[in-house]
């Protein structure tokens, strides 16, 4: 699995009543507008992601952090981003040699449609900071590619049953071609536990570390 890291970064929180934010995957429609019919429906996939409440034991290995469970490639990976503020766990980072990827789930409303719009305001962020943007179509849907100084990112979304899982992976230029499959193989089998509490939209699902991976970063601490 890898060598477990930790770092301190920023991450971002949304709040409404049933929702999250975020992404989209290579297209041809680039800066000048999205181009994209609206998609106010869930995803339709039987190759994943996968809700818990229906997903099989494939055998895969996958690193369990409480509301989603992420498959890690062989020689990834896997980084631990802290919180300084609140003392808690930010995000968990999969690194790979084409970049580092992030699977963040978030609570979303029963009809689904939240990706598209958190892509949108995605997409109106970057370039508001100058960044190049694209949106295009993968095979859920909307996906976001951006370049940011040096640095290629691609943003995946998918909209599941009061979910929603958006994945984005962040490297260097010269692994732009390759980085989507690694991101878009992540994804899909990316199993999502939401459980049943009733959350507002947008709030990002809870991450729990597994104990090995909690005790090796509390040594770190200590």
């Amino acid at each position: 699995m890898g060598i477990f890291g930790r770092r301190r970064g920023s991450g971002g929180k949304g709040g409404d009543q049933e929702t999250e934010p975020d992404g989209a995957v290579a297209g041809e429609v680039d800066d000048a507008g999205d181009g994209i019919e609206p998609e106010d429906q869930l995803s339709e996939t039987s190759d994943g992601p996968f809700d818990a409440a229906e997903a099989e034991d494939d055998g895969i290995p996958r690193i369990d952090l409480g509301s989603v469970k992420v498959p890690v490639p062989d020689g990834s990976q896997v980084q631990v981003e802290m919180d300084p503020d609140e003392g808690g766990v930010r995000a968990v980072h999969i690194v790979t040699e084409q970049g580092q990827v992030t699977v963040s789930g978030y609570a979303a409303p029963r009809s689904g449609g939240l990706w598209r719009e958190v892509s949108t305001e995605l997409a109106d962020q970057l370039r508001a900071d100058g960044a190049k943007v694209n949106v295009g179509r993968g095979e859920w849907g909307m996906e976001l590619s951006a370049i940011v100084g040096d640095v290629a990112l691609r943003f995946v979304g998918v909209d599941g049953p009061r979910w929603m899982l958006r994945g984005v992976i962040a490297g260097p230029q010269s692994e732009a071609a390759q980085a989507p499959e690694v991101l878009r193989a992540i994804v899909r089998r990316t199993v999502v536990d939401r459980g049943n509490s009733p959350m507002p939209v947008r709030t990002p699902l809870p991450i729990t570390l597994p104990e090995a991976v909690a005790q090796h970063i509390a040594e770190q601490q200590g």
